[in-house]
């Protein structure tokens, strides 16, 4: 990578860590691991310069830290030319260049599946629960027992009582009146 960036003209390569020489920080790895994450902080407290990074794979969870240590390129290294790593290295120190323009894009993209994966399937509180399940809540928040709230809804106590676990289980609530609690909170009762 050296050899590429030095065939450069208007490009000169510090090494040593010349903090007051250097513009723009090369970043080559083969995948963004954690000695890699570790790396890029490290260069980000020391430099404060923008980074052009240079890998193969970048696993979705590497974008933010990407983000967050300054990278405004990042280039794969099956496609690196002298000329693609000088000219991102040139637009970088000129601060020509932000954040790369698809990395925003792969960020929301992330996001979007995290909110998906992790959010979407539990869908928001009153999309959680079911009518049962709220039944049961708003009886238990007006101070019914387990035997009147199944003589209300025509239940068994055992069903009464599945149903209370469900929820405490499935919305990681600590008892009954944390659960009610919680559907207060929510708006569902």
């Amino acid at each position: 990578m050296v050899d590429l960036l030095e065939a450069r003209p208007f490009v000169n390569v510090v090494e040593d860590r010349a903090r007051d020489e250097t513009d723009v920080v090369v970043a080559a790895f083969d995948r963004l691991s954690a000695d890699a994450f570790t790396a890029l902080r490290a260069a980000t407290a020391e430099f404060g310069k923008p980074i052009v990074l240079v890998t193969d794979r970048v696993e979705d969870g590497g974008l933010a830290v990407a983000v967050a240590c300054r990278v405004v390129a990042i280039l794969p290294r099956s496609a690196m030319t002298d000329s693609r790593v000088a000219d991102s290295v040139r637009a970088a120190a000129s601060g020509a260049v932000g954040p790369s323009r698809d990395l925003p894009g792969r960020l929301a993209e992330h996001a979007e599946r995290l909110h998906r994966e992790m959010l979407a399937p539990n869908g928001p509180a009153g999309a959680a629960l079911s009518s049962r399940e709220i039944d049961v809540l708003r009886l238990m928040a007006d101070g019914f027992d387990t035997q009147e709230i199944a003589t209300e809804l025509a239940y068994s106590e055992r069903t009464v009582k599945n149903v209370i676990y469900a929820v405490t289980d499935r919305l990681r609530l600590r008892n009954r009146s944390h659960a009610v609690a919680y559907a207060i909170r929510e708006g569902v009762i």
